[in-house]
């Protein structure tokens, strides 16, 4: 450090022959400033450059990488997160090349130096998570833009990389707090190794619950699902992650979200995955009392249906045939059942709300009551 002085001509004060940089006045430090530039070599170049152009460029980086609106706040925070371990970079960097000294493996270095490794693993792992998606993902469109999904292999191929890389800088970091020896190493790995396994069981179920409903190819990104668990859920699969499924719930439009593991345990009925062209075979039912002739009851349905036609409801599949039987003949009254089709799944409470509108106005004008009767049966002996 006072070779360096020297070389940039300026007199360190005598009785602090070591004395810093950031001791210097304003003066000194920026008459020393071309000097310093002087001194920047290509590799120090080449990694303040790239650190101010990340820095510059970093929002349409993440947003290209994470696929979010720029209004989500989860948006700002990873952006901030990106920001600061950019600068963090930068600082640690400097602080390195002109004032620690390259030979120089302080404390204050090694602190510095951790947030860059974790920096650069977090940053390798949303790169490679954003690079497998895009080359082995499934194209899929979900509400009017067309999104990346995940499948079985890129789940697999994420973990896996993720896992590699966790390994990677965890022996770096091992290496950077000076743990050289194999015994000091091994007991900081198997330290983390034995907390992983007492919590295994909060968050593997979730992992492979996951891996098995994507390899299933039962639950995708855009699918209509109804939960039928403790409480029934009517929603769209919003986004599949490692540990949960976000479930955007179409009647309250708010989103949900559903462990791995807790969405296997439960009922699920696919809507958007029909086997028929079609498209999802509906029914309406209405219990209705015996003393009303089936041929008025049919006749009734058959109306309200017509003026559903009429009416052009969005999402009706109208070219085909509406089917009308009677599904029950129960202890107080005869169940009909009202089959249509429509492939419009998103809109299916839609649809459901208007054609009981339009059933309910067509039984007064028939005179025709929907309500379920009660019957009252007395035993004579």
């Amino acid at each position: 450090m006072l070779s360096d002085l020297q070389h940039l001509d300026i007199q360190p004060d005598q009785s602090k022959p070591m004395e810093s940089l950031t001791s210097m006045s304003v003066n000194d430090l920026f008459s020393a400033m071309p000097e310093l530039i002087e001194q920047i070599d290509l590799t120090t170049g080449i990694v303040i450059t790239l650190n101010i152009l990340l820095i510059i460029f970093s929002k349409p980086l993440v947003g290209m990488v994470y696929q979010e609106s720029q209004y989500d706040g989860r948006f700002n925070q990873r952006l901030t997160v990106f920001r600061v371990l950019n600068l963090i970079i930068l600082v640690a960097f400097g602080y390195y090349q002109f004032y620690a000294g390259r030979d120089n493996h302080s404390l204050a270095l090694k602190l510095l130096t951790i947030p860059v490794v974790i920096y650069l693993a977090v940053l390798s792992v949303h790169l490679a998570s954003y690079w497998i998606l895009k080359r082995y993902g499934k194209q899929r469109e979900i509400k009017d833009q067309v999104r990346q999904i995940e499948t079985y292999h890129t789940r697999l191929l994420t973990l896996f990389v993720q896992i590699l890389i966790f390994i990677i800088s965890l022996i770096t970091i091992v290496r950077i707090l000076g743990f050289n020896t194999l015994l000091e190493a091994g007991g900081v790995i198997g330290f983390i190794g034995v907390l992983l396994a007492l919590t295994q069981g909060s968050w593997a179920p979730d992992i492979f619950s996951g891996i098995i409903i994507l390899n299933s190819d039962m639950v995708e990104e855009g699918d209509v699902l109804l939960l039928q668990g403790q409480e029934r859920v009517y929603g769209m699969v919003f986004k599949t992650k490692v540990f949960h499924t976000e479930i955007l719930n179409l009647i309250n439009n708010h989103r949900i979200m559903v462990r791995n593991s807790q969405l296997r345990d439960q009922i699920i009925h696919n809507l958007s995955k029909f086997a028929s062209a079609k498209g999802l075979r509906e029914k309406l039912s209405f219990k209705i009392g015996y003393d009303e002739r089936p041929s008025d009851v049919k006749t009734m349905l058959e109306q309200a249906w017509n003026q559903a036609v009429e009416q052009q409801i969005s999402g009706l599949e109208t070219q085909y045939p509406v089917q009308i039987v009677i599904g029950d003949t129960g202890d107080h009254a005869v169940e009909w059942w009202v089959f249509y089709h429509t492939k419009d799944i998103e809109q299916l409470p839609r649809i459901r709300a208007e054609l009981n509108e339009i059933f309910l106005e067509t039984s007064i004008e028939h005179n025709i009551s929907l309500a379920t009767p009660l019957t009252h049966a007395v035993n004579q002996t």
